[in-house]
Formats: structure tokens, sequence, C-alpha cells
């Protein structure tokens, strides 16, 4: 493994709605190939179920419901459960992100990989170690 990662909801469900965004799909290519070690928690477990649970936003997705499960799962498999025992809040000013902060460096990972990377940084705490990088940015750098 070369890289230990999060990632983002809006990644994950990204690559499902959107065939032509390549960004997205390679990120979760290259967890299935194990060049990148995506981490998860029961707080990030638990907010893909929800999204992937909704009618919406996957209704758009060219994937059928069976084939949106898969790839979740297919997705789970791959991942390495982070148990979190120390919360850094407040941390971030959207608190909804504070878990994935929290996750990347309970697991020690190298990156946040998110399409949003100003809800993931400006935050009190610094972790010089913690890269948030974008889809396309993780995929020049790892």
């Amino acid at each position: 493994m070369d890289c230990r990662i999060v990632v983002d909801t809006n990644v994950l469900v990204g690559a499902a709605l959107n065939a032509a965004d390549g960004d997205n799909r390679e990120v979760l290519r290259r967890c299935f190939r194990q060049l990148a070690q995506p981490l998860i928690g029961a707080a990030l477990f638990h907010e893909y179920e929800d999204l992937f649970d909704r009618p919406e936003p996957l209704a758009r997705s060219p994937l059928s419901s069976e084939e949106r499960q898969g790839l979740f799962a297919a997705f789970l498999s791959v991942c390495e459960w982070v148990k979190v025992y120390y919360l850094w809040r407040p941390n971030l000013p959207d608190e909804g992100h504070n878990h994935i902060v929290e996750l990347a460096i309970a697991g020690g990972a190298d990156a946040i990989v998110t399409k949003n990377t100003r809800e993931s940084r400006g935050g009190e705490l610094r972790f010089p170690h913690l890269r948030i990088l974008t889809p396309s940015e993780f995929i020049q750098a790892c």
C-alpha cells in the first residue's frame, strides 16, 4: 500500500453518479488495486450507508440499485476499519466534517480525498502530515 486515505462521501457518491467523472472512479480503482488503503470508521460508515440508502441523489446514477449496492459492498471490502478513541473537536468550522479528520488522524492517513477541500481545511488544529486533496490531486500525488 502506498497511501492511507480517507475517502470523503462526495467522492464515493460521485463515482456512483457520474460515469464521465473519471477522477472519482480512479480513486476507487486505486483502492481496489491496493495502491491506496481506504480507512473507515463508524461515523463515516454510517454517512456512506445513509447516502446509499436514500433514493436521492443516487436516482440520477447510471448504475442500477443493485449495482450501486455492489459498488458500496466492494468498496467496504477493501477498507480498513479504524476505531477512533480521541475526538479532536471543535476543529473544523463545519462540525459535520470533524469525524473525517479524527478518522484520518486515528488511522495514520496520509490524505483526505474530497471534492470539497474548503470544508476540510481551516481548522483550529493543524496536522502537517495530513494532506487534503481533490481526487485529481490525489491521482497525481499517489
